[in-house]
């Protein structure tokens, strides 16, 4: 009867994870948000506040090395909802906090470990087991819910905080992560890979001819082989670099755009702004990778992209040039979900996805984690973030040139 079904199971797997990362990570992208009104009411620096990010960012990126581990070898289903039973506690929690310790535990911890739980390396990797030919596009699909999460969250908590106060926006992003993440991890994310039900990735006889043509000699993967390998590296520093500076935009861009004089819905909506195009960049960036000869150039492409919104980012005076700098800034900030475990499969194997993207993810967290603290200290040293948007521009730069180095080899096997 599954051999036989006229939807192919993989793209069931592509509709949940679709919905997952946009619980996920739009309901993570809504703390630019909170950040102001959290830092008047305690009374505290950004920089501070900030740090509540990062210790978020580290526990997730340390939680994916465990996720992926466990992904290799179970279903996803009980990893998401483990991940957002957590996430949602944390979010109420975090709701009554009265202390920036209270607000790094809550936040930090429990929300960090549970977003692990709902993130890319879960939905991502799994989506991945499922297609070969289909991959980008499956993967580019998936990828989008991020963006339209970010879409439909961040104005909706910048709603809830203008007329109520931060801490409900934070008890209805408990409520949603609640209801939506475990109702879709029961019923969409419930099975492992296509070969485990008897069926075959894509859905079609075809893959067995493109498997074969574009086998490689495997190798059994482990820690120490991969310390070894440059094509890790090469990913770890890069994407790491990258995420971090999509993270100082995301925890700081509003406050910045506030700072000039820009009102504070229309400043939050810039976040949404970034999700739009990311939204299209996601889509495109994972389809046109299953076109092209090698899925470095599609970095390559998506990280120029957000340099150019960068640099624009550096001189925004208006509203207008705000949202340019956004939707510019987001299409390339859209090739980062899809693109990521498209080299990982491509360079490394399908099998192993799980396994490699959660290590990758820890190295590319403590990227993630300097960025909001790194615009907090910018921001309290200088009262401007000037030289924050000066430092991205550079790294940005080297990231481009850098994915280019990017080798072929070997592929490994769990």
């Amino acid at each position: 009867m599954e051999k036989n079904q006229k939807i192919y199971w993989g793209w069931y797997i592509v509709g949940g994870a679709f919905l997952v990362m946009g619980i996920n990570y739009g309901a993570r992208y809504c703390f630019g948000v909170f950040l102001k009104p959290m830092a008047a009411e305690f009374g505290l620096s950004r920089s501070v506040i900030s740090l509540a990010a990062a210790i978020n960012m580290l526990v997730y990126s340390f939680g994916a090395i465990f996720v992926g581990r466990m992904l290799d070898r179970i279903a996803p289903r009980w990893i998401i909802t483990a991940g957002a039973l957590i996430a949602a506690c944390g979010y109420v929690l975090t709701g009554f906090v009265n202390t920036p310790f209270g607000l790094y535990l809550s936040y930090g911890l429990m929300v960090g470990l549970g977003s692990a739980g709902m993130g890319v390396v879960a939905c991502s990797s799994s989506v991945g087991k499922w297609f070969i030919n289909k991959r980008g596009l499956a993967i580019g699909i998936a990828s989008m819910g991020i963006s339209l999460g970010t879409v439909m969250l961040t104005p909706l908590a910048g709603y809830i905080v203008v007329m109520f106060n931060w801490r409900f926006g934070l008890m209805a992003l408990s409520f949603i992560m609640l209801i939506i993440g475990v109702l879709v991890s029961q019923t969409l994310m419930r099975k492992t890979n296509p070969e485990a039900y008897g069926l075959l990735p894509d859905g079609d006889n075809t893959t067995i001819t493109h498997q074969s043509s574009t086998a490689q000699m495997v190798h059994k993967v482990s820690t120490l082989t991969l310390f070894k390998d440059s094509r890790f590296w090469t990913l770890a520093i890069c994407q790491g670099l990258a995420v971090m500076i999509s993270m100082s935009v995301f925890v700081h861009q509003v406050a910045y755009a506030t700072d000039n004089g820009i009102e504070k819905m229309a400043a939050a909506a810039s976040l949404a702004a970034i999700s739009i195009t990311g939204f299209m960049g996601q889509f495109l960036f994972g389809w046109i990778t299953d076109k092209i000869r090698d899925p470095k150039y599609g970095s390559f492409i998506g990280i120029s992209f957000m340099l150019a919104g960068t640099i624009l980012l550096l001189n925004v005076h208006s509203i207008f040039q705000l949202y340019i700098a956004a939707l510019v800034y987001g299409f390339g900030y859209g090739s980062l979900a899809p693109i990521l475990p498209l080299l990982i499969a491509n360079r490394f194997g399908r099998h192993v996805m799980g396994s490699i993207y959660g290590l990758l993810t820890f190295f590319i967290g403590v990227g993630g984690a300097i960025g909001p603290v790194l615009g907090g200290v910018i921001y309290d040293k200088f009262g401007s973030y000037h030289y924050l948007w000066l430092i991205n521009i550079v790294v940005l730069s080297g990231v481009a040139l850098a994915f280019l180095t990017l080798k072929k080899g070997k592929q490994y096997v769990v």
